[in-house]
């Protein structure tokens, strides 16, 4: 499943976005997926749970696809 997300302001963190798109039911899950390597942010495994994202970036969990803008 593809989905947009629309930053307001100049960035999202990491674990924000989780809880947001409702990926992550709290912000512990959030940072437990984050820890078990779950998370690609642009092609990548991201282990930063405060990692800023910005638009354009592409964050995927399984079969989802959060593309930021």
């Amino acid at each position: 499943m593809i989905q947009e997300f629309k930053i307001e302001g100049e960035y999202i963190e990491l674990i924000q976005l989780l809880k947001a798109t409702g990926l992550a039911q709290t912000g512990g899950h959030a940072k437990w997926m984050v820890d078990e390597g779950e998370i690609i942010l642009n092609n990548e495994v991201e282990i930063r749970k405060r990692a800023k994202l910005r638009s354009g970036d592409v964050v995927q969990f399984d079969s989802f696809t959060i593309n930021l803008i």
